[in-house]
């Protein structure tokens, strides 16, 4: 069937309580389940236990889609069914948000207002581990289980218009692409403003490194670093 004007169809009768059109909706979308499930293997869940889990985020999809957003139903349905599977990982199932994850990601959450406040920005990943003592492995972690889920419609900068669904596109690729454009995705929510900032100029403005370094009033060498360093953190949070 036609994966966009279908999906929409089906979607309609889904959430007015065709079982059928949900089924269909399932059946259709079943090759994405599979491949988001294939993506968790190997953490001490079987994979048949992860489809279903993936499952279940697509029917949460399938009844919160808003069909007058415009966009394709995979592109919502990722982060939702993502975010199912990881949500049982960690709480519910056999890897659980340790005790030491908890109380560190609470002291990363108080430095980093008390950073924001004094210096006006979100501080990097290195200057919490100087100021928690912990190493970037655990950091990360510690901010991740206790990061809430994202809205794909949610500004990634302060300016706004710079979106989820801007890196995502209109869907028009495979599964695999599209998995992989979401995990980036998700991991630019994750990014400090200035850092965000940087991104948005250099790789949605086409800019150089130095009309970036001219607008945000920094040196090019600054810039410079600062993308590698974006670029190894983002290579770290790919799912």
């Amino acid at each position: 069937m036609d994966s966009y004007k279908d999906n929409l169809s089906y979607i309609e009768k889904a959430q007015a309580g065709d079982s059928e059109a949900t089924d269909t909706l399932i059946r259709v979308n079943y090759p994405l389940a599979v491949s988001l499930a294939g993506k968790f293997a190997g953490r001490g869940c079987e994979l048949e236990d992860l489809i279903q889990l993936a499952l279940i985020g697509m029917l949460k999809a399938i009844k919160s889609f808003d069909i007058s957003r415009g966009c394709a139903f995979s592109t919502y349905a990722v982060p939702l069914i993502v975010g199912e599977i990881r949500k049982f990982l960690r709480d519910d199932g056999l890897i659980k948000v340790s005790r030491e994850n908890k109380k560190n990601a609470a002291i990363l959450l108080r430095l980093r207002e008390e950073f924001s406040s004094k210096h006006s920005r979100e501080p990097h990943i290195d200057e919490l581990c100087a100021l928690s003592g912990l190493d970037r492995e655990a950091v990360i972690c510690a901010l991740d289980c206790s990061r809430p889920v994202a809205s794909i419609s949610e500004p990634l900068t302060d300016e706004g218009g710079f979106t989820v669904e801007n890196v995502l596109g209109d869907g028009g690729c495979s599964i695999d692409a599209a998995v992989d454009r979401i995990a980036l995705a998700d991991a630019l929510t994750k990014l400090p403003e200035d850092w965000k900032k940087i991104v948005f100029l250099r790789y949605f403005k086409d800019m150089s490194q130095q009309q970036t370094a001219d607008a945000l009033g920094l040196s090019q060498v600054k810039v410079s670093r600062e993308e590698k360093k974006i670029i190894a953190c983002l290579r770290e949070r790919i799912i």
